[in-house]
């Protein structure tokens, strides 16, 4: 896997999906928080909704290229997902969470070269969304 090193604007795209999530944590109705980046600079972060029955649930990088989209942005350049500890977990630091399969589809359906802040052995990378989904399939 071909990884990149994180920039200081990275960084700031962490702090800004761990902030959105510190301020809106709810225990059963939001853990995790993302943000995302255009390649104009602009940010929106957003928060995941998670529902009783889980097939309802939302996740907070859905919902940030929502929002990008719905506002009119549509050239993302990076996305993070910061995830918060439940309030009886003993480890309280906020983790950077790798995207789960779907939304890897969505990011690479709605921005085929955006970057994706995950951790890997310990460390926070960025990887292009194609290294998260390979053999992608394409229409014929």
């Amino acid at each position: 896997m071909h990884t990149f090193n994180l920039t200081p604007k990275d960084v700031e795209l962490i702090d800004e999906a761990k902030k959105k999530i510190t301020s809106l944590y709810e225990e059963d109705k939001h853990h995790v928080g993302a943000a995302i980046r255009m390649k104009t600079g602009e940010m929106i972060s957003t928060v995941h909704i998670e529902a009783y029955i889980g097939r309802v649930t939302v996740c907070a990088e859905a919902i940030a290229i929502g929002s990008a989209l719905s506002n009119g942005y549509k050239d993302f350049d990076t996305i993070v997902a910061v995830r918060h500890p439940y309030s009886d977990e003993e480890d309280r630091r906020l983790r950077v969470v790798s995207p789960c399969g779907i939304c890897r589809e969505l990011i690479s359906d709605f921005g085929p070269e955006c970057f994706v802040i995950i951790e890997i052995d310990g460390e926070l990378v960025k990887v292009e969304i194609g290294e998260l989904i390979p053999l992608k399939y394409t229409r014929s």
